[in-house]
Parts: structure tokens; C-alpha cells; sequence
């Protein structure tokens, strides 16, 4: 299964698998004979059900996750959107290399495999102010860098980013997708403030100006995205045909997501949210795509950070679901 065009994705994305409904039933059943009361666990019991369905079995587990961070250097940089320089996009891949950001002890911390995968650093995607940031056959590669990034044996997926001037793409990413101005979906990224910020916003908005003519969410992400953004939608593609299921990190994340929302309906029914993030916007995206979070913290690193601390929570409603006994095999009264 691969694709050369962005059409020849749009085909596979219209007849991926959808989950396994036996073992949705089979996890509804165990549920309802764990030793706890109906409903006890929350959301937890939605969380196990929605996992067992993708997997394949009533009485899943979590053994085998994994963390891919991708990294794309932006054209728009140059029109100082970022507080950072470009550079810092190269120093933190070779940090993420040896071990020395934060996605690094959080994937460690939970047990996942990381892979980090940068984009052809050295050669910056076009300012999408002037013209499509990629063209097709550039986009088509960054996916399928995704694509071939999935580990085939992985039983939980979570894409991460880097990439100076990602947050000004997403932002207008979400414009062109979800309706409104660029002021409705701008917001500080790495910090900028005051003017900088006003810079910001005013380049999102010559980029909605300069692609009023995008179709779908394919054609938005070929126009306004990046390629650790494409990298992303390769992997979480992948993982829907592998049935994989996948924890959305922050708001690139979900602006990467949301194209393949707006390509193909229910492309994200394998997605859950992990966080909602501090910038400003990302809620007003989650509500969008119907995704409620996991977590809340008022992160706002990117990276896979905040997917990955909602490993943590996914692993516990499974293990709770799958290692509780029921009322039989206790020997307790369910009443």
C-alpha cells in the first residue's frame, strides 16, 4: 500500500479499515463485569472500549507505542514570525538524537520507542505568501516519509514536531480549514508578543489572501503546510491502515490532522486528543474536530510532548480494563 499522487491518497483514505465492532462488544461486556461500579472509571471505560475496537480484541493491551518527531525548516521564517531562527530547528533534531529533550524522557518515562525524522533541513519550504509552500510532488514526499516511518508492530502512535515557524503554518492551516480571520487563529508560538505578534497575524493573513482557491485538506496542507506538518499526516495515515491508533499532540499537530479531516470524512476516528495546549486557539480546533482532551496542562512545547504524557492515561484505562477481575472471578456480590 503506498501512494505517488495526492489523489492516490485521497483514494486510500476513502477505503481504510474501520475498527473490529465484535471486539467493541466484547469490551462493553467485560465492562460491564469488571469489580467496579457502572461507569466508575469515566472516561477511562470509553477510552479501553474505543482502543479494544481498533485492536482487534476485547482484552487489549498497551505493549509496544511509538514517538516520531518530524522535523521541516519553514520559508515564512524569514518574515520574522518565530522568536527563534531557523537554525534551532537542526540544534534540537541533534538534541532530540542524543537523548536530551523533553519528548525524550516522556517517551522513556512510558515506554515508547522514539524515531526522529527530519525533512530536508537544509532546504526550507517556500514562503506560502507569495505561492504554495511545497509543490505536489514535494508534499507527496514528506508524506510518505510519514508513511514509512510507522513501525508496522507498534500498538500506539504518537507524532511530534519541530520546525521554526510551524506555529504561523498551522494558523493558517486552521484559517483556510475552519472559516474566520487570522487573528481568530494566531497566537505566540514560541513567545512573540506585541508587535511581533501583529507581524504574525498580518503574515497569516496574506497567506489566506494568497490561497483563497484551496480545495480540500490536502491541497491546504500542499499550500500552507510544512513538511514535518505532511510528515505527520503520512503517520497518522498509516496507522489508520494498520489500524494503529493514535494519540494528536498540540496545535500543529491537530492543524495536521485536521487536514486529513477535511480530505476524507472519519480519517480521524483512530485520534484521540492528548491535550489541549496554551495556544490560544487549539481549543477552538479541538471543539472543530469534536476531539475532548485528555489533559489540560497549559503546555505549549510541541514535540509530542503532551500526546505523550497522554500515553500515561490510555495505558491506564486499558490496564485497568483488561487486568481488572470481574465480579465472577472475584467472588463479589455485583448486587
Amino acid at each position: 500500500m503506498s501512494f505517488e499522487s495526492l489523489d492516490a491518497l485521497r483514494a486510500l483514505l476513502a477505503n481504510m479499515p474501520g475498527p473490529d465492532n465484535a471486539a467493541i462488544e466484547g469490551a462493553a461486556e467485560r465492562n460491564g463485569q469488571l469489580t467496579k461500579p457502572p461507569g466508575a472509571l469515566g472516561r477511562l471505560e470509553d477510552l479501553a472500549q474505543w482502543y479494544a475496537g481498533w485492536r482487534g480484541t476485547p482484552r487489549p493491551s498497551i505493549d509496544a507505542p511509538q514517538v516520531i518527531v518530524f522535523a521541516g525548516n519553514h520559508g515564512v521564517a524569514a518574515r520574522g514570525v518565530s522568536a527563534f531562527p531557523p537554525e534551532v530547528t537542526v540544534q534540537m533534531v541533534a538534541n532530540f538524537e542524543h537523548g536530551g529533550a523533553a519528548i525524550n524522557q516522556l517517551a522513556k518515562a512510558f515506554g515508547a520507542r522514539m524515531d526522529v525524522v527530519p525533512l530536508e533541513l537544509d532546504r526550507p519550504t517556500a514562503d506560502f505568501t507569495e505561492g504554495p509552500a511545497m509543490t505536489e510532488a514535494e508534499v507527496v514526499t514528506a508524506l510518505r516519509a510519514g508513511w514509512d516511518a510507522v513501525d508496522e508492530g507498534a500498538d500506539l502512535l504518537v507524532v511530534g514536531e519541530m520546525g521554526i515557524g510551524n506555529t504561523t503554518s498551522a494558523s493558517a492551516i486552521a484559517a483556510r480549514l475552519f472559516g474566520g480571520d487570522a487573528g481568530d487563529w494566531t497566537g505566540r508560538g514560541t513567545g512573540v508578543e506585541g508587535d511581533a505578534l501583529a507581524l504574525k497575524t498580518e503574515v497569516v493573513a496574506d497567506a489566506l489572501a494568497a490561497h483563497g482557491a484551496a480545495t480540500d485538506g490536502l491541497d491546504v496542507l500542499m499550500r500552507l503546510g510544512g513538511r514535518e506538518l505532511a510528515g505527520m499526516v503520512g503517520a497518522m495515515a498509516r496507522a489508520r491502515s494498520l489500524r494503529i491508533p493514535v494519540i494528536m499532540d498540540g496545535f500543529i499537530c491537530t492543524a495536521a490532522a485536521a487536514c486529513l479531516a477535511k480530505t476524507q470524512e472519519g480519517a480521524l476516528d483512530h485520534v484521540v486528543a492528548g491535550h489541549e495546549s496554551a495556544e490560544a486557539a487549539h481549543g477552538r480546533m479541538l471543539d472543530a474536530l469534536a476531539k475532548a482532551p485528555l489533559l489540560s496542562l497549559g503546555l505549549r512545547l510541541g514535540e509530542g510532548s503532551g500526546a505523550a504524557l497522554a500515553i500515561g492515561v490510555l495505558k491506564g484505562a486499558v490496564a485497568c480494563h483488561s487486568g481488572m477481575a470481574t465480579f465472577v472471578e472475584a467472588g463479589v456480590s455485583d448486587g
